[in-house]
Order: C-alpha cells, then structure tokens, then sequence
C-alpha cells in the first residue's frame, strides 16, 4: 500500500482537510454530553426552564456546525479518493501497456481486468473512508475516556478495562481475516475468467454443446468463491455482536457503580447520563472502526494484489526513442546504405516461451530483400505466428538475432520499429465506433482519398460503401455487427493506412474466399510504396506467388524456396499442397 501512496501527492490538502473536519466535529460531538448533563442537574433538577432553552439551543448549534464540518471532511475525503484512483489507474494501466507479451500471457486477461476494476475500487473506498474515519473514531474513543477522568476518575477506569478488550477483539478479527481476503479476491479471479470466456466463446460453446459443461464449471467456481465468502463473512461477522457484549457489560458495570457513587453524593445524575453517552459514543465508534477495518483489510488485499502487477518488470528493454523519431523512419526508405541491408534477417533464431518445456522456434535462418513477398506456411502449432511476433518484437529471441534494416530489433526504440511495421493478427480486432474511427489508428493524419486507397486495396472499399453512413458506419465492440471477412479486411485497410515498410498478414486473410483473396493478393503487390509483405497462412493459394517461402514444422524449418523448388524437393509442402489440390489438377 505504500507504494501506492504516492498517488495521493498531489491531493495533500484533502488528506489534510479531510480529516482535519472530521477531529473538529468529533471535538463539537465530545461536548455533548457534559451539556446534557448540565441540562439535567441545573436545568431540570432546578426546574429553570430558561437554562434548558439555552443549552438547548447549544445542542442545535453544535450539531448545526458538526454536520457542516462533517460535510466539508466528506467532499475533501471523496476528492482525494476519486482522484487518486484516477491516477492509479491511469498508472496501471500505463504499466501493463509496458510489459511485453509474455508477462501479459503469464498474469493473464482476467486477473488484470480485475486488478484495473475491482481492486481499484476496493482501494478507492478504503483511501475514502481512512480519510473519514481513522482517526475521527479513535480520537473519539480515546477522547471519550478522557472526558470521563474529568466528571470521576474512579467511573473513568471502566472505559481503561473496556477499550483494550475491545482493540484485541477488532484487531484480532482484522487480522484473522486479512488472508482471507486475498483468496476472496483470487476467487473473484476466477469467476471473471469463466464469464469473460463464456461471453466471447458463445456462439462456440452452443455449437459444440457445451452449454451444461460450462453451467457446472461456472457454477463450481462461484459456489468456491460463495463459501470463501461466507466464511470470512461470518469470522467478520463476530465483530459486531462481541463488541455490543463487551460495550453493554461495561454500561451495567457503569450504571450499577454510578448509582452508587450518586448515593454517596459524589457525582451527580447528569454526569452518569454524560458517562453513559460517553460509553454508547465509544459503543457507535467502535462499530464504524470495526467495520473500517473490515473495509481496510479488503483494500489492504486488493493494493498488495495491485503492487503485485507493478512489480512485474517488462522482459524487454526498449532503447530510448530517436529524436529524429517518427521523421527518421519515414525517411529511411529512400537512405542508400539501408537499401543494401536485408529488408528483415533471421539470424539463427531460436524462440522459447516463458514456462515452456520445448522450444517453439529452431535455428531459423533466412534473409528477405526489400520488397519481396514471404509466405510462411506449416501445419497447426508449428510456429508460423511466433516466427512473424519476433520481427515487432512481440516476443525476444532466446538466441540468434532478428534484424530489421540491417540493425538488431532490440536497438530500435518502440515506436521507431513499430512505425516500420503493419500488423495484422489472427484475431481481426475492431473498436467500437466508426470505420473512419477505426481505420485512423494506423494514421491519425490520415485524409478520407487515403482510407478509400487503403480499403480499396484491402477489398473492403464496396462493402463500405454500401453501409448508411460509408466511412462513419458504426462498428460494434469487437466488430460483431460485421461478419467475419468484412472485419478481416477492415484490419488489413488500418494496417495499410500507415503505409508501413513491413507489412504482416498473420493468417488475416482465413475468412476471405479465394476470389477477394486473390484481388488482395494482387492489390498488395501493386501497392504504391516497396513494402516488404510477409503473409501466414494454411492455404497454398495464398503463398504460392510469393518471392519465398518457408514450411515450418514443429518449430524447425523444413524448407526455403519458390513454389516450384519446394513442390519438387520438400516433402512437407508437398504434403500440405496435394491435401488441398489433387494430384492431376495441375495447379502449381
């Protein structure tokens, strides 16, 4: 938690104020019961009608100024909770922007949407009601027995017995549940994983009929996180009752001993009512401090699972960004020394990922030419994405090199590589808003003739067009109001708005039929700028027409070369080529 704190810097006057208001209107609610008192013994017991009026308007003024100063401390306590929430997560979310792909694949989705969410939330109420109340019930507590020493030191020791028997019973339960906590949140983990995937697994769950399966699995992980629940619950739960226990034990002890110390005349009966006011004022405080803690235990949880992701340090070190930035590379296509360097090199690469038994990349060498056309190719799980994820730099080589322009891929700064490069991934990824809104993530300065030019050469310029509101047609999250290859090719126009140098089809083309696959093929070798254009994909037609191409299998490559050179010699294309065309069709 302290780690996060920092976060709270720029709001030093609410923390300040806050609790400030808080301590003034407890002073104001300290006061109350010696005027009750006072009412008693000379207003009423001396039947002076004027006095009690007067005190009485007292009463009304201290609580007028209390409730004011109780809303004052409320607006600084929620400013400063709501914006350093704000900053935190703005924070986080930064942080998990920086982390490469492994450290993302190990977290995983859920338990980040979690920390970015829930957890941020648990610790906004925590920093808001610390702020109100931390010190505010204490000072009351405390301030309550030392108001008792002023009316009888000898009542006042009733509060010195009571008070640390109610700390162990509070603190006990904090402490007792605080682990707790954490596994409720774990459990919160888990049951966000299930329904995340349950929603965007839908149209598969009911096509494979599944829809029992995951109803049990769904149902097992909510019951795990309903008892963890319960159980921290009810351990919560005891704070309550015990304290009422102890706090009404400790107002007969009072009652019985104030009776008789107004039998010897000692104290008045005012001032044992304003020492039973006191006792019930230590009994409301401690509630609202017993469940503080409860509250505090919970973002105490939810901070150290928050500071837990700001602890993962990105595997990548990017180097600092060129001054010359994006000019620089934009310019460094017409730079004579970079036209002589290989366009993209594989130097001996080897690629294992984080946790992995095997390696999923071996001993990978090749070199592409500017301008060329690679077809990667290979079966299921044979590396074909992780080959093309190494050149933005995705994913590090464990060993060998891959370069980009002659020059390592670990000395670009992020944004100098990757305004090289066009990504298009397997998954066809759409945001909710317009085309023009979605297409504009490959180039903010883009005009309307280049998004046309980009969704021509993609094939998506007529079904565009046809759409109410051409380029400002709306796109559901996701793009689920588009069908498979119109999202498909709305990912390929963004990525070729920003005119990239290496331009990446990661299988982006499997929902397309081989017509507008074969437009789009076509449309990108006529592109008006020398891209270098890597496509993957598990159809033959797709590659056959590239410079090069390389067959994966297992992670090794099983061969180099035209389609003609691997149809006659590797045993491993052919295999995949005649699985799709027969023997005597003639295609090649």
């Amino acid at each position: 938690m302290k780690k996060l704190l920092v976060y709270l810097k720029d709001y030093k006057k609410e923390t300040v104020c806050a609790p400030l208001f808080k301590m003034l209107e407890a002073m104001f609610e300290l006061f109350v019961p010696f005027v009750v008192a006072d009412i008693i013994d000379y207003g009423i017991g001396e039947s002076n009608a004027g006095f009690v009026l007067r005190q009485g308007l007292l009463l009304i003024v201290l609580g007028l100024v209390g409730l004011v100063c109780s809303i004052t401390a409320q607006y600084f306590a929620a400013k400063a909770a709501v914006g350093f929430s704000t900053k935190l997560k703005h924070a986080l979310f930064d942080h998990i922007q920086s982390l490469s792909f492994t450290e993302i694949d190990t977290l995983g989705t859920s338990t980040l949407m979690t920390r970015m969410t829930s957890d941020v939330n648990q610790v906004q109420n925590g920093v808001n009601m610390v702020l109100r109340l931390f010190l505010r019930s204490p000072f009351i507590v405390f301030g309550a027995m030392i108001m008792a020493f002023f009316i009888d030191a000898r009542e006042a020791l009733i509060f010195v017995v009571t008070i640390p028997i109610l700390a162990v019973v509070v603190f006990g339960i904090m402490l007792v549940t605080m682990p707790m906590y954490k596994k409720v949140q774990s459990g919160l983990d888990a049951v966000l994983g299930a329904t995340r995937e349950n929603l965007t697994g839908a149209r598969v769950i009911r096509a494979f009929h599944k829809e029992e399966e995951e109803i049990e699995s769904f149902v097992g992980k909510t019951e795990t996180l309903a008892n963890l629940q319960l159980l921290v619950g009810r351990i919560s739960a005891l704070t309550n009752p015990v304290t009422y226990i102890v706090i009404n034990v400790a107002t007969v002890v009072l009652l019985y001993t104030g009776a008789v110390r107004v039998n010897e005349a000692v104290i008045s009966q005012g001032q044992v009512v304003a020492l039973v006011n006191y006792m019930s004022q230590i009994l409301v405080e401690l509630i609202k401090l017993a469940n503080l803690i409860i509250l505090i235990t919970k973002a105490l949880a939810c901070a150290n699972r928050i500071e837990s992701v700001f602890e993962v340090e990105s595997s990548m070190e990017w180097e600092e960004q060129n001054p010359a930035g994006k000019s620089a590379v934009k310019a460094g296509r017409n730079d004579a020394a970079a036209e002589r360097e290989p366009a993209v090199e594989f130097d001996h690469v080897h690629l294992t990922y984080k946790g992995a038994a095997a390696e999923s990349l071996c001993d990978i060498n090749m070199k592409i030419k500017r301008g060329e056309t690679v077809g990667v190719i290979g079966g299921t799980g044979s590396g074909k994405s992780s080959l093309v994820h190494m050149i933005p730099r995705f994913y590090d080589a464990t060993k060998g090199t891959v370069r980009v322009d002659g020059r390592d891929v670990r000395n670009y700064g992020m944004e100098e590589l990757r305004l090289k490069i066009g990504m298009v991934l397997q998954k066809a990824v759409l945001f909710r808003g317009t085309i023009r809104e979605n297409l504009l993530w490959g180039n903010g300065a883009a005009t309307d003739e280049e998004l046309w030019e980009a969704l021509e050469a993609a094939q998506a310029k007529e079904f565009v067009e046809s759409k109410e509101g051409g380029l400002d047609a709306p796109v559901a999250q996701e793009g689920r109001n588009l069908s498979g290859g119109q999202r498909q090719r709305l990912t390929i126009a963004r990525a070729l708005v920003a005119k990239p140098e290496i331009l990446i089809l990661d299988d982006s083309a499997s929902a397309l039929d081989y017509a507008t696959d074969a437009a789009l093929r076509k449309a990108l070798r006529a592109l008006p700028w020398e891209a270098t254009v890597f496509i993957v994909s598990q159809r033959t037609s797709s590659i056959m027409h590239a410079d090069q191409i390389i067959v994966l299998e297992d992670g090794e490559a099983a061969g180099y070369g035209t389609h003609e050179e691997l149809l006659a010699d590797c045993e491993v294309y052919q295999e995949i080529y005649y699985s799709q065309y027969p023997r005597t069709s003639g295609i090649q």
